[in-house]
């Protein structure tokens, strides 16, 4: 379903009975947030209940009109994910949807064939997963262990395809689109060799999309077991990082005193000083796995029409890595001198 024809058949001309029967049979939408959560997303996110499927409708609209090629689902709980992002500010969900398309187009090697059982070594290496328990706050715990990853096995765009899947079905959850996320990231073991592949390019790629081209909420990102390579690593990060993400990140070292003010013990695995049992990534990657048809017919709406004009796109992938490629040759001596 491109979006070209979604926005057009959403406006059919007067008297066109043919049109009419062509009209898409659109989800309805139904709320399914406990009535604690309206109250939070009206309170934090400008979310009114008697007003939600006129501002999808307005968003939808303002697709239609400045960007009819973008080839995208116009559902009304597709919309809400942006809108809810961008506490309903029409313009920034607008962007932010944007964005999302681009991000898709500029970066192939991440998004061609997306789909779980792509990206099944990387599970199954326990590079990322979610914890099985929310916090108080009622966030989701991703995972992630760079020391899983053996660099000779597959690239860094596998384990990044794989955290971009996690979030999409997280994403999926209006508990999740109003309370956010937290992030874990256990840098135990990180050389300077597997440092060296997350570059300033992959570096930026990534924060772009975490920031500017993702529909989620991420509250903090806590780092634990960092060695001394972090602080070049942190470097090359920091420079894309937004004021308001960069004061939510919470570096532990191997303080599990400290991990546990943000995160409680009893959602952690042992590894971390929990009480919540071994660590297990076998329940997460069978629901993953089991979503492959989901993903399939979700990611056939999400196709950025091949004629999109530049005014389209936000950023160009050519000067972006050029700049990158200059940023690293600046990087690497930093690196060095850390380890």
């Amino acid at each position: 379903m491109s979006g070209d024809s979604d926005c057009t058949r959403t406006s059919p001309s007067a008297g066109s009975p043919s049109d009419n029967e062509l009209l898409p049979d659109r989800p309805k939408y139904v709320c399914t947030l406990s009535p604690d959560l309206v109250t939070k997303a009206r309170e934090e996110l400008q979310e009114k209940p008697e007003w939600r499927l006129r501002d999808v409708q307005a968003l939808r609209d303002m697709v239609c009109k400045d960007y009819p090629s973008l080839g995208t689902c116009l559902d009304d709980a597709f919309l809400l994910r942006f809108l809810r992002a961008r506490k309903f500010d029409y313009d920034r969900a607008l962007q932010l949807l944007v964005n999302y398309h681009t991000c898709r187009r500029t970066w192939p090697e991440v998004f061609t064939n997306l789909k779980p059982s792509a990206i099944k070594p990387v599970l199954e290496s326990g590079f990322v997963t979610v914890l099985p328990h929310r916090d108080p706050q009622g966030r989701h715990v991703v995972c992630i262990r760079p020391d899983r990853w053996t660099p000779s096995n597959y690239p860094i765009t596998e384990n990044i395809r794989a955290i971009y899947l996690t979030l999409e079905k997280l994403i999926q959850s209006e508990e999740t689109q109003v309370n956010g996320i937290v992030i874990l990231a256990d840098y135990k073991g990180v050389s300077l060799s597997k440092a060296s592949h997350f570059g300033p390019f992959v570096a930026k790629k990534v924060i772009g999309i975490l920031q500017d081209g993702f529909p989620i909420r991420i509250k903090a990102v806590n780092i634990i077991n960092e060695p001394r390579i972090f602080k070049g690593i942190f470097a090359i990060i920091k420079p894309f990082l937004k004021e308001k993400i960069a004061n939510r990140f919470f570096l532990h070292g191997c303080d599990l005193n400290s991990l546990h003010q943000n995160i409680p013990p009893v959602i952690l695995p042992e590894e971390y000083g929990g009480t919540a049992g071994k660590l297990d990534i076998s329940a997460w990657n069978e629901l993953l796995l089991a979503s492959e048809e989901d993903f399939l017919h979700d990611f056939s709406e999400l196709v950025l029409q091949c004629d999109s004009s530049p005014h389209d796109l936000l950023v160009s992938g050519d000067a972006d890595e050029k700049q990158c490629d200059d940023s690293l040759r600046g990087m690497k001596p930093q690196l060095y001198y850390c380890y």
